[in-house]
């Protein structure tokens, strides 16, 4: 990394633009940076770390960019000009700026802007590269390849960090090498591993846990005889001593359960002998109830037999009354018949005038003739009523299409009132119609171009985020390719380190060497694990090949992208798509509104034609209405002549009715109630005799069955429900009995009888007895079977699980030990260091190699740093620093060593560290470096020795800017930048540079 320019606006103290020539600086190799306090030194680098990151070193994070000096008006912005990796970059950078409105009064808040350039030589010209702050600082930070903490730690010594680098103990030195060094993959390693054992641990305690609690079920099982061990979970041994009790456990169960199983069989012998004795008192206790119950019954029967001798009797009344029933029944229906018939008769004669009350049925029947020939001799008036009622309908129709013809007048002339008013209307409306159509016409024209400009501002946006992608692909594929370049380059090394070994490989004895020529080969070299063959290689450089192949893909079809999105962006410009897009609906409802007045010119034009239609219509309409009104008068006279002459006719009809049909009604209606009356007389004579003729059918039959009356054969007669139950008594009766006279004939019955009364409580007691002890048995017997059950069960699974936790203990011992060694808290880990701590000690001892041979000429071969793997206190080992005094041969802690040794110390180590982290970084070159202060504290002699060291980093064309106050170094460094502070800010003058 070389810097060439650096252009600050309005930047920290610096109220104008000033610059910085570095080129011109740089010829010199040495340059200071000087000035007085706060006048702004440390500012131009960090104008430097904010053109690179973006962001100033961590200290200063806080403080505002913007100088307080600069005018409202002016932009603060920094612009750095250098090369990185051969390439000649341009990064312009402004941060967000709180500006005066151009128009109205307040402020208005305008976005940081990113601007990355790279010098074409090919063209002699700057081509841009992105806009992005993302795509800007990845790109960076990959060319750099570090970080900008690292990047103030190696370009930007800070000797008083190092200084207290010197005096820190170990852990201040771990955070601050963690930093530089990135190591946080280590301690990454550490936390998972800690994760791990954790994790590990927890499971076998849990797989303890579940052990010990099968344990204590099987002690339940086993009823507390099994003794638990007393280990806890995750101490070793547990399973063991788990299966060792369950063990003993099963063998006193299975004991237990030969000793219920005896027990059982003998109870189960003596309840079967119980059963049967039981058996046979029941069956003795059976019999004598039997007998008993029998001889009761016996009894009851004797006392039953006079109300079952009055059934029999009555049952015998009711068989001869059967023979009666059919008469009965006829008479019942004949007598019903009478009685509905007599009703209906008095209900017929009721509405019947009292002249027809002792009528007979002829004589009604004669009446109803003579109502009806009247009724036919009204037929004539009928059809003269009905001529009438059509004569008055027509008359009233003349009246409805008189009041219409008047109506249809009134409208027409309302109507032809308002006929220009509504011509005049429809013409205006055909008007606007058509100044819509030529607005719409207008309209269209400008749509397309809208449109087009619309689709172009999507495109944009479109490109936009593929150009970003695209940019992002190249990011990737630039960072695989230095990747693959820095694995090619480093299995190089790693050959070129072992190549005597791979020449050895094919010397022959008496054959000469093709390096040294000798024919002798005492001790060839010998090919060491890991070595690397011309064939790995070449894959490596295959591999290499491919990624800068595929990065100069992804920059073509970035460049393809940004040209893309340059047309794009010239044809639809800087205005948003939103916008854009508000303009295009804009317009195309102003279009859709000319288009929707504009269509109703079509039906204006109809609705005037329509509207004339209508006028020459209700114009004729007018003049048929008044031809009809006077064809009307000439009709109503005749209807009029007609209708008196038909009223006359019906007056003499109607007699004393209000009309024919009313009269037509009476007539009808006193036929209907004689015909009624005169059918209702003939059926009542008609019952009455077969009434009569059911009477002496009736007392025939009595008399025959051996009844006095026709009433006693009745009284004798049973209904089907009673005869039924009448019945059943009966056989109830004779079925008892015969029962009664077996039982009572049984020899076992009666022999029983004569025995003594069984029992059967003391047999029953005797026979529970021995069952609740056989129940007792098989409890006991079923506890002992589940209890050997049980424990074999838990004992099988308490196996499984030992099983399933043997590996997971192995993992466990191996985890934590690996865990307790990478965390130094592990008896294997004799200095007790962390696996970051013994990463960063391997760091440190890079560094104090490096900045030994730096303090061994700035101290005129006095002192050496050494690393310590010592512990401090109880602190853990790994990063110790000590300095060796080659005038004593001692070693001693850097914290000893005076304030002008501490700055070249520590000067030393921060050249040391910047090359270590270089090379880390992937080897950039850093041709440009800044150191801040202490040279004050030296000697005349030393600070000639420190200036040397620093000249001789010119020797691969560096530059090394010094910040100091020291005025000495005025006159030995040539080229100078000096900072002079003002009231109207800071400027920068260069002196004494080529």
């Amino acid at each position: 990394m070389r810097l060439h320019r650096l252009d600050i606006t309005a930047f920290g103290p610096f109220g104008g633009s000033q610059s910085v020539d570095f080129d011109a600086l740089s010829a010199a190799g040495l340059f200071l940076l000087h000035g007085p306090t706060g006048a702004g030194k440390t500012s131009v680098l960090d104008a430097v770390c904010y053109a690179l990151y973006g962001s100033v070193p961590g200290a200063r994070q806080g403080a505002p960019l913007r100088s307080d000096h600069a005018q409202p008006g002016t932009r603060t912005q920094v612009t750095l000009e250098l090369t990185l990796a051969g390439r000649r970059l341009e990064i312009t950078r402004q941060p967000p700026w709180e500006r005066p409105k151009l128009r109205g009064t307040g402020t208005t808040v305008d976005k940081a802007q990113t601007w990355l350039r790279e010098y074409d030589a090919t063209a002699a010209a700057w081509k841009d590269l992105s806009r992005s702050h993302q795509e800007i600082g990845e790109e960076v930070a990959q060319l750099l390849g570090m970080s900008r903490e690292q990047f103030c730690q190696v370009v930007l010594l800070p000797q008083g960090d190092f200084a207290r680098f010197l005096r820190a103990d170990a852990e201040a030195r771990g955070r601050l090498l963690g930093r530089l060094f990135d190591t946080r993959r280590f301690a990454e390693v550490e936390k998972r591993l800690a994760e791990r054992r954790r994790g590990t641990e927890a499971r076998v305690r849990d797989g303890d846990a579940a052990l010990l609690a099968d344990a204590h079920r099987m002690q339940q099982a086993a009823g507390d005889t099994m003794e638990l061990p007393g280990l806890s979970p995750g101490e070793p041994g547990l399973a063991e001593a788990v299966l060792s009790a369950a063990a003993i456990a099963r063998s006193t169960a299975r004991e237990q359960l030969a000793v219920a199983h005896c027990r059982l069989a003998a109870a189960e012998s003596a309840r079967a002998a119980a059963d049967r004795a039981l058996g046979e008192v029941r069956e003795l206790d059976r019999l004598q109830r039997r007998f008993a119950e029998a001889q009761e019954r016996a009894g009851l029967l004797r006392s039953r037999a006079e109300a079952h001798r009055e059934a029999q009797a009555r049952m015998e009344r009711a068989r001869r009354a059967e023979a009666v029933a059919p008469a009965l029944d006829l008479r019942e229906t004949a007598e019903a018949e009478h009685r509905r018939a007599a009703a209906a008769e008095a209900r017929a004669r009721a509405l019947l005038p009292d002249a027809f009350a002792d009528a007979g049925a002829a004589g009604l029947a004669s009446a109803a003739r003579r109502v009806a020939e009247e009724l036919g001799g009204l037929e004539s008036a009928r059809r003269a009523e009905r001529r009438l009622a059509d004569l008055a309908a027509e008359r009233a129709d003349l009246d409805r299409q008189e009041r219409a013809d008047e109506d249809a007048l009134a409208e027409a002339g309302n109507w032809l009132a308002g006929w220009e008013e509504t011509r005049a209307g429809l013409q205006a409306r055909i008007e606007s119609a058509q100044e819509a159509a030529a607005r719409a016409e207008q309209l269209a024209v400008q749509r397309e171009p809208a449109r087009k400009r619309l689709g172009a501002a999507r495109l944009r946006d479109q490109l936009a985020e593929d150009t970003e992608q695209a940019a992002e692909r190249a990011r990737l594929a630039r960072e695989q390719a230095l990747e693959a370049k820095r694995h090619w380059l480093d299995l190089k090394e790693q050959r070129l380190n072992g190549i005597a070994a791979e020449l050895a490989a094919n010397l022959t004895d008496g054959a000469p060497c093709a390096v040294c020529g000798a024919t002798e080969h005492p001790a060839p070299a010998r090919k060491v694990a890991g070595h690397v063959d011309r064939a790995a290689e070449e894959r490596a450089l295959a591999a290499h090949q491919r990624a800068e192949e595929q990065l100069a893909e992804d920059e073509r079809r970035l460049a393809t992208a940004r040209e893309a999105l340059a047309a794009a962006t010239a044809e639809a410009g800087d205005t948003p798509t939103g916008r854009l897009a508000r303009e295009v609906e804009e317009l195309e409802r102003q279009y859709a509104q000319a288009r929707g007045a504009a269509s109703a010119l079509h039906a204006a034009h109809e609705e005037l034609r329509q509207a004339e239609h209508e006028y020459e219509r209700r114009i004729a309409a007018r003049q048929q209405a008044a031809v009809r009104a006077a064809s009307r008068v000439g009709h109503r006279e005749r209807l009029d002549r007609e209708s008196a002459a038909l009223q006359e006719e019906l007056a003499r009809a109607r007699g004393d009715a209000g009309s024919v049909a009313a009269r037509a009604a009476q007539l009808e209606q006193r036929a209907a109630l004689l015909t009624d009356a005169a059918e209702a007389a003939r059926v009542a004579e008609d019952s009455a005799r077969r009434l009569k003729d059911a009477d002496a059918r009736l007392a025939d039959a009595a008399f025959r069955a051996g009844f006095d009356t026709p009433q006693a054969a009745a009284d004798a007669l049973l209904d089907a429900a009673a005869h039924q139950e009448l019945q059943r008594r009966l056989d109830a009766w004779q079925n008892e009995e015969a029962a009664v006279r077996a039982v009572l004939a049984e020899p076992d019955t009666a022999a029983a009888a004569r025995q003594p009364p069984a029992d059967l409580a003391a047999a029953q007691r005797a026979a529970a007895a021995a069952e609740q002890r056989v129940r007792e048995a098989a409890s006991a017997h079923d506890a002992a079977a589940r209890r050997c059950a049980e424990l074999d069960r838990l004992s099988a699974r308490a196996a499984a699980s030992a099983r399933r936790l043997a590996p997971l203990r192995e993992e466990y011992d191996r985890v934590a030990r690996m865990a307790g060694l990478a965390a130094g808290t592990s008896a294997d880990n004799e200095r007790r260091m962390r696996l970051e701590s013994y990463v960063l000690a391997a760091r440190l001892e890079q560094v104090a190699a490096a900045a030994t041979v730096r303090l061994q000429r700035m101290s005129s071969g006095r002192y050496t740093l050494v690393h310590s793997d010592d512990r401090t206190g109880r602190g853990r080992s790994g990063l110790g620093l000590h300095v060796v005094d080659a005038w004593t041969g001692r070693e001693r802690d850097t914290a000893t060593l005076s304030g002008g040794e501490t700055f070249f110390a520590s000067l030393a180590l921060a050249l040391g560290l910047a090359d270590v982290v270089t090379d880390e970084a992937g080897g950039v070159r850093l041709d440009t470096l800044f150191i801040d202060e202490g040279f004050g504290s030296l000697d005349d002699q030393t600070l000639d020795e420190v200036l040397d060291v620093l000249d001789s980093l010119r020797e691969r064309d560096r530059s090394v800017g010094i910040v100091s106050h020291v005025p000495d170094l005025r006159r030995r460094i040539h080229a100078q930048l000096e900072v002079v502070k003002g009231r109207s800010g800071s400027v920068l003058r260069q002196r004494g540079a080529g």
